[in-house]
């Protein structure tokens, strides 16, 4: 009973300690980047084994010896994160729009953009495409037509071009950035670090100081990284990695087509309830797709991943 009593008051202990807080910046494995509140960035790591806190997190810290310790992760109103079936990766927390950055060249994957896109929709993140290389006239334009179907669903598609010799599409670009935390995805050589160091001239050096005080001696390039965009703090970009893979097991197959704007303008009025939208009789989705209202393309991609979906092992 003494030991009992004890533990309990250790228990009321914790809970009435003062944690101070903060803002994660960068993640690192089991080291987060911690913005206090104070004004001081510093390095803090979680009591257990694994971190739990993702960029854009606020944290309770404490301070332990030289650095922080993670005391709990406070409340979140999304996450953004992909699953497949080896592990779930997040990217960050607390966001108000992804930024889908891709470039005529390279040609992106009309499936790798639609999960990202999937992804942020389940989670009431918004989202808007950005077309990189504006400069290379017919690669851009082929690929512009190929954005047309999300255009005519209603997401904001812009046109860019990061070229120091031929500049376009900033001015169009900066105002939709003011005032949110904005994640930045985008598939290699379509220029995503152009516009991180155009936004934030010292992002390189930032990450080199964090490098060092990690004594990694280079930058991590699988990290996930928070920019302030301005001196008030009121807007972030938020650089991250991992757009080629990107699972969505978190999802269920019949819930699919609700995460799809285009389908979703079409549904509600299906013969049955538990309609797949691909194969049975008076579905309007199907209607949709015959008379052209929901591009084909568009429609092949909700039913390779509806197939692949439905197939998951039910344990998942």
């Amino acid at each position: 009973m003494a030991t009992h009593t004890a533990s309990k008051r250790q228990r009321a202990a914790v809970a009435n300690q003062h944690f101070e807080q903060g803002l994660v910046t960068a993640t690192f494995g089991r080291h987060v980047s911690v913005l206090c509140d104070d004004g001081v960035e510093r390095l803090c790591h979680p009591r257990g084994k694994k971190n739990q806190a993702v960029v854009g997190d606020r944290i309770q810290w404490s301070l332990s010896a030289d650095q922080g310790t993670i005391e709990s992760v406070l409340p979140r109103r999304n996450l953004f994160f992909r699953q497949d079936d080896m592990r779930t990766k997040s990217f960050a927390a607390n966001i108000d729009q992804i930024v889908v950055f891709l470039g005529a060249e390279p040609e992106y994957s009309d499936m790798q953009l639609s999960r990202a896109l999937i992804a942020a929709q389940a989670e009431g993140i918004s989202a808007i495409i950005v077309l990189n290389k504006h400069d290379l006239t017919d690669l851009f334009n082929r690929s512009w037509q190929r954005l047309k179907p999300y255009r005519d669903m209603g997401l904001t598609v812009l046109p860019l071009s990061l070229n120091a010799q031929a500049p376009f599409g900033m001015e169009a670009l900066a105002p939709l950035l003011k005032n949110r935390a904005s994640l930045v995805l985008g598939p290699s050589g379509a220029g995503k670090s152009t516009l991180i160091n155009t936004l934030v001239p010292m992002a390189t050096v930032h990450t080199q100081e964090i490098s060092r005080a990690l004594n990694s001696g280079k930058h991590t390039t699988t990290s996930t990284t928070w920019y302030w965009l301005d001196e008030t703090h009121s807007a972030a970009i938020i650089d991250s990695p991992g757009f080629q893979e990107f699972g969505l097991h978190h999802i269920q197959p019949a819930e699919l087509a609700k995460w799809m704007p285009d389908l979703a303008a079409h549904m509600g009025a299906c013969k049955f309830h538990n309609c797949t939208h691909m194969h049975e009789p008076g579905c309007p989705v199907q209607t949709a797709v015959e008379d052209g209202g929901i591009d084909e393309n568009r429609y092949r991609i909700y039913q390779e991943l509806f197939d692949f979906l439905d197939n998951i092992p039910s344990y998942r």
